[in-house]
């Protein structure tokens, strides 16, 4: 699931990280907003409040809303930049420290989040609309740019337009390929609903708390991967010595 990028990569490996990562995406959305009232998997809101505010001359908030679209922005910076450090020692490695230090913010998050509410409601904030920049691009640069998992703007078009296009698109190929993008983008969109269902749930329980199980859901995700590939490997080595 994170072991493969480019063009090693199969629909089922961009099914399975896009479905974890999505789902993550949603619990991160809904809980973000139950806490904070803020937008904090995606910066399009964020931009036009900034817009509206520099425009009213309220350019103390409309610094607000800059900040955080740039901790959006800033997340994707340093995830790319740690692929691209890291790729050339290690590839595997290269992909989860992103998500490790996007697991470990939001366990930041989960057991300070308390605090910050109170005390400081822009910084919980600013960390997760980091931590959702870092997936975000981190899951784009595996997929080769297929993969979006923080917001569905851009689903529901490339949906639209594809579900479309099975009207025009007649030959096997062409709707055996048009089809594999549309369990992608339906995967992607259901398990971002039901993430954030998931999260509104356990929300009404726990509060803020809820954003530790999104962290240890990452976790899970990295150690299924990491064991997928070990025992793929074995299985290879005791076939090639019968």
């Amino acid at each position: 699931m994170f072991k493969h990028s480019g063009k090693s990569r199969t629909t089922k490996h961009n099914i399975r990280i896009a479905t974890l990562l999505s789902f993550v995406a949603g619990m991160v959305n809904v809980a973000g907003f139950l806490a904070v009232h803020k937008l904090t998997t995606n910066v399009t809101g964020h931009f036009a409040f900034f817009t509206e505010e520099i425009y009213s001359m309220e350019f103390g908030k409309g610094f607000i809303y800059f900040l955080y679209i740039f901790f959006f922005f800033l997340g994707a910076f340093i995830a790319n930049v740690i692929v691209e450090s890291l790729a050339k020692r290690n590839v595997r490695y290269s992909y989860t420290v992103p998500i490790l230090i996007e697991s470990f913010i939001l366990f930041l998050v989960a057991f300070q989040g308390a605090y910050l509410i109170k005390f400081s409601p822009n910084l919980l904030a600013f960390l997760l609309l980091f931590a959702m920049g870092l997936q975000n691009s981190l899951v784009t640069v595996i997929s080769n740019s297929i993969v979006r998992t923080t917001h569905l703007t851009g689903l529901f078009t490339d949906l639209g337009i594809e579900l479309s296009q099975l009207f025009f698109f007649k030959k096997p190929s062409q709707r055996k390929q048009l089809k594999a993008s549309i369990r992608l983008h339906i995967s992607i969109i259901g398990s971002f609903f039901t993430g954030g269902i998931v999260s509104g749930v356990f929300y009404s329980q726990i509060g803020i708390q809820t954003l530790a199980i999104a962290g240890l859901i990452l976790l899970f995700g990295i150690s299924l991967s990491r064991v997928r590939f070990y025992y793929l490997k074995t299985t290879r080595k005791v076939m090639r010595r019968n």
